[in-house]
C-alpha cells in the first residue's frame, strides 16, 4: 500500500442511533391498528427483512387517521413514528413527495432542506445505505394502502 494512503485516517462515520431516533423508535406503539380502517397494507423490504403495516382511514383524498406496526429496526420504528405523526390530513401525493424527497435527501450531499423538517433526523442515516429501505418503509405502507396496491 502506498505511503500516503496508509497515512490518511478514514472519516469516522456518524453514530447511526442517535438519541432521538431511539426515542422515536421507543415512541411507536407496537400493537398500533384502527378497527374501522378504509384499507390496509403491508410492506416488506427485501433489504433487511423489516415490515409494516399500515392502517389508514382516508377522506376526501386525505389522511385522516393512521396506525403503523411492524417489525423494523430502530431506523424504520423512528420513521414510522415521524410518519404516524405529520402525515394525517396531507394527500397521497403529498406523502409520496415527501418520501421522494426523503429518498434524495438520503443519498445526496445536498441535506433534508426539501424535507418534512422532522425528517432531518434520519441525517445520520446517510452513510449507511443498507438502513435507507427501512427508513422509507413507512411511506411504501401508508400510500400502498392509500392507493389500493396491496
Amino acid at each position: 500500500m502506498p505511503a500516503d494512503l496508509a497515512a490518511r485516517p478514514t472519516p469516522p462515520k456518524p453514530e447511526l442511533y442517535t438519541k432521538d431516533i431511539l426515542r422515536l423508535a421507543a415512541s411507536l406503539p407496537h400493537a398500533d391498528a384502527l378497527a374501522d380502517a378504509d384499507a390496509s397494507a403491508t410492506r416488506r423490504s427485501p433489504v433487511c427483512g423489516s415490515e409494516m403495516r399500515a392502517d389508514v382511514k382516508v377522506e376526501n383524498g386525505h389522511l385522516t387517521a393512521i396506525a403503523l406496526r411492524g417489525r423494523a429496526c430502530a431506523m424504520g420504528q423512528a420513521s414510522a413514528a415521524v410518519v404516524g405523526k405529520i402525515a394525517v390530513g396531507r394527500s397521497a401525493e403529498e406523502i409520496a413527495d415527501a418520501r421522494a424527497a426523503l429518498a434524495r435527501a438520503l443519498i445526496d450531499e445536498s441535506g433534508f432542506d426539501g424535507c418534512w423538517p422532522e425528517l432531518a433526523v434520519f441525517e445520520s442515516a446517510r452513510t449507511y445505505p443498507a438502513r435507507h429501505a427501512a427508513i422509507l418503509l413507512p411511506f411504501d405502507a401508508v400510500l400502498a394502502a392509500m392507493t389500493g396496491n396491496d
